[in-house]
C-alpha cells in the first residue's frame, strides 16, 4: 500500500529550492524583513568599515609620529597609500562584483580590508605600517562599490529608496562617531586599535553576508578587465605623489625629478591606452558631455580641498592648540552633523533650482570657513574661534555636495551613471590623495614642521589659503560652466548619504 509523501518539516523548502535562513532571490527582499534588515546590517557594516577608517586615521597621526620616531612624509604616506591603491582600483572593483559576482567581491574586500587592518594595527615601523595602509585599500576597492551595489541588486525595487536611506542615515551615524571613536582610541588602549577594530566587525559582517544576503551579477558584464589601465593610473598617482611628498627635502634630487617625470610619462601613456582599448576602464567618450567634464572639474578643486583641510586641521588642533586626540576629533563633528541632518533638503533644493547656483555658493561658504580656521592658534577657544569656521564649512558642504553628485549621474545616460558616478568618485579620492602630497611642499612645511608648534601654525596658515584659493576656483568653474541638465531618474542616495571624503557611488542596474 503506497503512502502520501510528507515533507519531515513543513516549511524546510521554499519555492526554488531555498530554505528560510538562506537568502532570498535577488531583488526580491523587503526591507520590513528579517532578510530585509540582514542586508542591511551586512552592507552597513561593510561601508561603515571604509568610511569610519576615512576620519578616524587623521585624528591619530601625531600619536603615530610620536610612536614610531616618523616625520611629516610618512604620515602624509599613513594617508595616501590607503587613498592610492582605493583611488587605482575602485573602477576595478565595481567592475569584478559585477563579472564575479557581488556578495563574492563584498565578502573578499572585507576579509581583505581587515586582514589590512590588522597588519596597520600590529605595524612595528613606518614602513610596515604603510606597505599595510597600501594592502588596506586594495581590499576597500572591493568593497567600497559593491555595498550599495548589494542593495540595489537584492532589495525589492520599491523598497530601494528607503533602503538607501536607512543605509545611507546609518552610514552618516558612523562617519559622524568616527572622529570622536578615533580620539577616544588613540587616548585610551593607544593608536592601534583605530585600524584593529576593524577586525571584529568584519567578522560580524562575513559571516552575515555568507548567510544571508543573495548573490547576484551582470549577465552583460564583459569578461576582461582594463588592469593595464588600472596599473597606469596607480603607477602614475603613485610617482606623482612621491615627487610632491619628498621634494621639499630634496626638490632636485634625481630621484624626485625622475618620479615627476615617470610621472607624466606614465599619465600619457594612459590616456593613449585608454583611447584605444575596446573595453577601457575609463572611456573617453564620456567626457564629451561637457556638463560631465565640468562638475568632475569642480570634484577636483572642492575634494582636494577638504582632503588638505582635514588632514591639517586635526594635526593643527593637536600640535598647536593643545586639543587632546580626543577633543580634536569630536571638534571636527558639527560639519558631518550639518551633513547628515541637511543632506536631503539641499538634494531637493538643487532638483528645484537646478546645480549652478550650489556648486557656486557651496565652494565659497567652504572657503569662507577654511579662512576663518586662521583664528585657531595657541590655545585656541572652540566656541569661538573652531566652532564657527566648521559651522560655516559644514553649511558649505551641505550645500554643494548633494548636487554635484546628482549632476554627475544627470549628466550621462541612465546605463553609465554607475560608471559615471565611479570616475567622478576616484577623482575626488585622486585629488585628495594629490592635495596631502603638495600641500605640505606649497606651504613650506618642513619634514619636523609637525614637531614645532609655531612652524606649523605658520605653514597652516599658508595651506588654508591654498585650499580656499582651490574653492573659489571650484566656484568660479562652476559659475561659468555647469548648466541645469535635463530631467533624469533619482538617485535617493545623493539626497540621504553625507559622504566627507568623496562623493557617493551610484551602483550599476542589477
Amino acid at each position: 500500500m503506497n503512502t502520501p509523501f510528507r515533507p519531515r518539516h513543513r516549511h524546510s523548502l521554499r519555492p526554488g529550492g531555498r530554505s528560510p535562513s538562506g537568502p532570498q532571490p535577488a531583488g526580491s527582499v523587503r526591507v520590513g524583513t528579517a532578510a530585509g534588515r540582514w542586508v542591511l546590517l551586512t552592507t552597513v557594516l561593510g561601508s561603515a568599515m571604509a568610511m569610519i577608517d576615512s576620519t578616524v586615521v587623521n585624528v591619530a597621526l601625531p600619536a603615530i609620529g610620536r610612536d614610531l620616531d616618523a616625520d611629516l612624509a610618512v604620515l602624509q604616506w599613513t594617508v595616501n597609500a590607503y587613498l592610492l591603491t582605493l583611488a587605482g582600483l575602485i573602477l576595478v572593483g565595481g567592475a569584478l562584483g559585477d563579472r564575479y559576482g557581488r556578495r563574492r567581491i563584498f565578502v573578499l574586500g572585507v576579509g581583505w580590508f581587515a586582514a589590512g587592518s590588522l597588519a596597520c594595527g600590529l605595524a612595528p615601523n613606518a614602513g610596515v605600517l604603510i606597505a599595510a595602509r597600501a594592502f588596506q585599500g586594495v581590499g576597500g576597492a572591493l568593497l567600497t562599490p559593491g555595498s550599495l551595489a548589494l542593495i540595489q541588486a537584492s532589495i525589492h525595487p520599491q523598497d530601494r529608496a528607503r533602503a538607501v536611506g536607512l543605509w545611507s542615515g546609518l552610514g552618516g551615524v558612523g562617519a559622524a562617531v568616527g572622529p570622536f571613536l578615533g580620539g577616544w582610541l588613540v587616548d585610551g588602549p593607544g593608536w592601534r586599535w583605530v585600524f584593529l577594530l576593524n577586525v571584529p566587525i568584519a567578522a560580524l559582517c562575513i559571516p552575515v553576508a555568507l548567510r544571508h544576503v543573495p548573490e547576484s551579477k551582470d549577465p552583460k558584464a564583459p569578461g576582461r578587465f582594463d588592469m593595464a589601465g588600472a596599473a597606469l593610473g596607480a603607477a602614475a598617482l603613485a610617482l606623482l605623489t612621491y615627487a610632491l611628498i619628498e621634494a621639499p627635502d630634496a626638490a632636485s634630487s634625481a630621484q624626485v625629478v625622475t618620479a615627476a617625470v615617470g610621472a607624466i610619462l606614465l599619465a600619457a601613456l594612459f590616456i593613449a591606452l585608454e583611447r584605444h582599448r575596446r573595453e577601457p576602464m575609463v572611456p573617453p567618450d564620456i567626457f564629451a558631455s561637457r556638463l560631465f567634464t565640468a562638475v568632475n572639474l569642480v570634484t577636483v578643486c572642492v575634494y582636494a580641498a577638504f582632503g588638505g583641510f582635514f588632514f591639517l586641521s586635526v594635526l593643527q588642533l593637536q600640535v598647536v592648540s593643545g586639543y587632546s586626540a580626543l577633543a580634536a576629533g569630536a571638534a571636527l563633528l558639527p560639519t558631518t552633523v550639518l551633513m547628515l541632518l541637511l543632506s536631503a533638503r539641499s538634494g531637493a533644493l538643487g532638483e528645484r533650482i537646478g546645480p549652478r547656483l550650489p556648486l557656486t555658493v557651496g565652494p565659497l561658504l567652504c572657503a569662507a570657513g577654511m579662512l576663518l580656521m586662521l583664528r585657531v592658534g595657541p590655545k585656541a577657544s572652540y566656541l569661538t574661534d573652531v566652532l564657527p569656521a566648521l559651522l560655516v564649512l559644514g553649511l558649505g558642504m551641505v550645500t554643494l555636495v548633494a548636487p554635484l553628485t546628482a549632476t554627475v549621474l544627470s549628466s550621462v545616460s541612465t546605463d553609465r551613471a554607475g560608471l559615471a558616478s565611479g570616475i567622478n568618485n576616484a577623482a575626488a579620492r585622486a585629488a585628495g590623495l594629490l592635495a596631502v602630497a603638495a600641500l605640505p611642499l606649497l606651504a613650506g612645511m618642513g619634514s619636523e614642521a609637525f614637531r614645532s608648534a609655531e612652524q606649523f601654525d605658520a605653514a597652516f596658515g599658508r595651506a588654508m589659503l591654498w585650499c580656499a584659493g582651490l574653492l573659489v576656483v571650484g566656484a568660479l568653474l562652476a559659475w561659468t560652466t555647469v548648466r541645469k541638465p535635463g530631467a533624469g531618474p533619482s538617485h535617493p542616495q545623493c539626497r540621504t548619504q553625507c559622504p566627507m571624503a568623496a562623493p557617493t557611488l551610484e551602483p550599476p542596474q542589477p
